[in-house]
């Protein structure tokens, strides 16, 4: 299994700019298949601290876990976001959804 370091840092890779709002759901869709909850929200939460958002709660991360997991992204918004990872070394096999 990848370590947060290594996740982040593919992150960091394929979102230079910071994750686009429209790719934040099937980015947690993605980490939600390799990582518990915990190791999510901390993921998250870095990823918002970095980009200056300080409104982000642990609770609006869980939050938005929950709605991800209740109406998961299609296969395409997937494909996208993975797409944007492989650049940072994102290993595709294991995550990206079957087209």
């Amino acid at each position: 299994m990848a370590t947060f370091d290594s996740i982040v840092g593919w992150i960091r890779q394929g979102y230079p700019q910071g994750v686009d709002r429209t790719d934040f759901p099937p980015l947690l869709a993605l980490l939600t298949r390799v990582l518990d909850e915990k190791d999510v929200t901390r993921v998250a939460q870095t990823l918002a601290d970095e980009a200056g958002i300080p409104t982000v709660t642990e609770q609006q991360i869980h939050d938005a876990i929950e709605r991800v997991t209740d109406q998961s992204p299609t296969p395409e918004e997937i494909n996208q976001v993975a797409s944007r990872l492989a650049a940072g070394g994102w290993p595709l096999a294991v995550t990206v959804a079957d087209s």
